[in-house]
């Protein structure tokens, strides 16, 4: 029987610990809970002590319990810990390594694995010191689960909903898992994601609606079965992947230059929404009132084509084809005209651009598959999985 010692942060999403414990329960774990002071305000220990038919700690200063070191023996006797919901406040104080409260100080204390679920406002998640926090304690070997996206109880709508329960069972039990061959150990693959952004002048630039979001996930789901991953990214403000080295750029050019520094590569997966055009950009802004400006472009280099004529060419190179019509047919000429191995084509003229999933089309030399809608998670660690079956097969 594992050992799950579950801190519960002070948001609205505490309310999900019940069902995270009964879950847990039900698969036969064991589960102590942990609560700061202000989670006591979304649920009562009574009701968490009920579900997991354990005591429920909530103080530092409990006589009895700290007389034996009571934190250090709750951080020793756990398998795992696991903090859900991770309010920015409570990932901030871990990032700082404060122990200012029994859950702060029990994380500070424990030599045992860390799963962080978070929960908080999409504008917090997205701050910047939220994105520099998820990173160093990433960096620290924490493994910080992506929250949800969707409708919040403030009423504001995007990423920052707590993870239902049975995902965060999912996670628990894969880091619980005997470790297993990683199936693209000792391959390096490329990726780049999100948009770029082309100068006009020193103020304003011309880019697209590229989150980034897919290109991330494919990033993660390549370095979860090994490989070295090298991500360039245009200018999203996503935090890193875990195990994922990232190069930041901003122009099409840049990232052209990046990918060539990049290679040599097993892979290679062209996410970005590289612009097609760049503008003769001007050292100053250009004044409203003035003559309405011209502007003059012209193109940017094929980082997909450029990829295919290397004589550093990866052994597996997939593009991505965002298309408004026409999708497979417009992808099955791309594919051939790029002589790439494999383009990867979606719809955007819905959500997709931003959005929390994604229906893909794999073209590939045999003919095309069409995948359902996924969460972008889903479809990233399907591609990992055709790609490191593609690498495998190969002589």
């Amino acid at each position: 029987m594992t050992r799950i010692l579950l801190i519960v942060g002070g948001g609205i999403a505490a309310y999900k610990a019940a069902e995270l414990i009964r879950l847990l329960k039900t698969r036969g774990h064991a589960v102590r809970c942990v609560m700061t002071d202000s989670a006591q305000h979304f649920v009562t220990p009574m009701t968490l002590a009920a579900l997991s038919e354990d005591k429920v700690y909530t103080t530092l200063w409990d006589l009895k319990d700290e007389a034996e070191m009571g934190h250090i023996q709750l951080s020793r006797e756990a398998d795992l810990i696991v903090v859900a919901p991770a309010t920015a406040d409570l990932m901030a104080r871990m990032t700082a390594g404060l122990a200012n409260d029994l859950a702060t100080t029990l994380l500070l204390a424990t030599d045992k694995p860390v799963l962080v679920a978070p929960a908080m406002n999409v504008r917090m998640w997205s701050h910047a010191a939220t994105v520099r926090n998820v990173a160093q304690l990433r960096a620290d070997g924490v493994t910080v689960m992506l929250p949800d996206e969707g409708m919040m109880a403030c009423g504001e709508y995007g990423p920052g909903r707590l993870p239902e329960p049975p995902a965060i069972v999912a996670a628990i039990e894969a880091m619980l898992a005997p470790a297993a061959p990683k199936r693209l150990a000792g391959r390096h693959i490329l990726v780049t994601a999100g948009p770029t952004h082309e100068p006009i002048d020193p103020v304003r630039y011309i880019a697209n609606r590229s989150s980034g979001k897919q290109g991330f996930a494919i990033a993660a789901a390549l370095a979860r079965l090994g490989a070295r991953v090298t991500l360039v990214a245009g200018p999203v403000t996503l935090p890193t992947p875990p195990a994922v080295d990232r190069i930041d750029v901003e122009t099409a050019r840049e990232m052209a230059d990046a990918v060539d520094h990049a290679l040599p590569a097993d892979a290679a997966v062209m996410v970005a929404a590289v612009a097609d055009w760049h503008v003769d950009s001007v050292p100053q802004k250009i004044k409203k009132g003035e003559a309405t400006p011209i502007l003059t472009l012209a193109e940017n280099p094929d980082i997909l084509a450029t990829l295919a004529r290397s004589p550093h060419r990866p052994r597996l190179l997939i593009g991505f084809a965002a298309e408004t019509q026409r999708v497979i047919e417009h992808a099955v000429a791309k594919r051939v005209r790029k002589t790439a191995d494999w383009i990867v084509a979606n719809d955007v003229s819905g959500d997709v651009m931003g959005g929390a999933d994604n229906s893909v089309n794999l073209v590939t030399e045999t003919g095309v598959e069409s995948w359902e809608r996924l969460p972008k998670n889903a479809v990233a660690t399907r591609l990992a999985e055709r790609i490191a079956d593609a690498l495998e097969a190969a002589p």
